[in-house]
């Protein structure tokens, strides 16, 4: 009689194509990244709206939500924000092999940091965008105040004060919020991610071979 306690691991797991057919498109994460303040929460939240309004299946993960959640047991100290990375870029990874297309918000000053994000996430799923809205207008927005405590020395050090920001050397895309409205920013995201997220035609007829099949010739669904 088996341990009802035994937890064993099960080796039929849905493969990630399954998931990527089953919403009929390729799954990515859109990387946002820049100083606070550029203007990365609200473009996140903007066109997982437009994405969704289109039949996409996606979700956000923003910095400022999962300091405050998941990720509650971290600082601001370099290794604890390479941490912080690591673990959002292992879940954006996660949601990706589910088929979901996953907007993810942090600041990620360091090429470095980034570069590890896209090391777990994989190279062909990860879009990185720079929000490059110039300093000067970030801190005149000062949504939460962070500037002002960093300019008063509450908040030492402060990326773009006291430690610089690393601009991407070369992003898929370059927005600055400042430059355009919101709309137009969403649109210029939709038209650089639209041919990524789009099935090819290969899994397109491949996916609707299988439809075809009869039940007995498809394949199992993971238990």
């Amino acid at each position: 009689m088996s341990d009802p306690d035994k937890i064993t691991k099960s080796t039929r797991r849905a493969e990630p194509r399954q998931h990527a057919a089953l919403f009929g498109q390729r799954p990515v994460t859109v990387w946002l990244t820049g100083l606070s303040g550029a203007g990365k929460s609200t473009l996140a939240a903007a066109l997982a709206q437009r994405l969704i309004a289109l039949g996409r299946a996606c979700c956000t993960l923003d910095g400022n939500v999962l300091s405050s959640g998941l990720s509650r047991d971290r600082g601001f100290s370099p290794a604890e924000r390479i941490a912080n990375i690591r673990r959002a870029a292992a879940l954006a990874r996660l949601l990706n092999d589910n088929g979901l297309i996953v907007i993810a918000a942090f600041m990620s000053p360091s090429r470095a940091e980034r570069s590890l994000a896209r090391s777990i996430v994989g190279v062909t799923r990860f879009v990185e965008v720079h929000v490059s809205t110039p300093l000067g207008v970030c801190e005149a927005r000062d949504p939460k105040g962070l500037y002002k405590r960093a300019r008063a020395g509450e908040l030492r050090p402060f990326i773009g004060i006291d430690t610089p920001y690393e601009a991407p050397s070369s992003p898929a895309l370059t927005i600055d919020t400042s430059a355009r409205d919101r709309a137009r920013c969403v649109d210029h995201l939709l038209a650089t991610l639209a041919p990524m997220i789009a099935p090819s035609a290969r899994r397109r007829a491949r996916t609707a071979d299988d439809s075809r099949a009869p039940s007995s010739e498809r394949p199992p669904l993971a238990t």
